[in-house]
């Protein structure tokens, strides 16, 4: 089984981004979940969500402690709280962030916020990180995650993909 774990502040669309990643995981034959850690968070503050995916079907129904992937929609989580705890040892961090980052694992990194604003005119992450994340782990196929962004989205979508596929292509690997 492969687990995610996404983090990011409310209103960054990280259950949003689970969803639409599950959406892709199943539309590619996988077995999947993907849910949210709920509290009393609000806008701004720091919010989990989390993806399973399998080749049969998931029977653990509890947040996901030792990711093999994490995703981090906001660079400014970095320095509040600890990211990578329980990542597996070959876990691998993909992050938004305007230059490289050493996090002391494999780590891929993004300047979602500025593909977001550039693409989408807000600073919505979600879907770039999306991208950049397929892109660094291929994962699921980009068409998936395409499909899936329109599914979700809805009339939103083509911006949203932009932004998913420019994410894809820029992504890089901290070196």
């Amino acid at each position: 089984m492969i687990e995610i774990r996404i983090h990011g502040r409310g209103g960054q669309g990280n259950i949003v981004a689970a969803q639409i990643l599950a959406i892709a995981a199943f539309r590619g034959g996988k077995y999947c979940q993907a849910f949210g850690s709920f509290g009393p968070e609000r806008r701004g503050m720091p919010v989990k969500a989390f993806v399973r995916i399998d080749d049969k079907p998931i029977k653990a129904r509890f947040q996901v402690y030792e990711p093999d992937y994490i995703i981090v929609q906001d660079p400014s989580l970095l320095s509040v709280e600890n990211v990578t705890e329980g990542l597996k040892k070959e876990g691998v961090a993909v992050i938004n962030a305007e230059k490289p980052v050493n996090l002391g694992v494999k780590t891929y990194w993004v300047n979602a916020t500025k593909i977001a604003k550039d693409v989408i005119g807000m600073p919505i992450t979600n879907t770039a990180m999306l991208g950049a994340f397929i892109g660094a782990t291929k994962l699921v196929s980009f068409n998936s995650l395409e499909d899936a962004i329109r599914e979700r989205l809805g009339k939103v979508a083509e911006p949203n993909i932009k932004a998913a596929e420019l994410a894809y292509k820029e992504v890089k690997e901290y070196k």
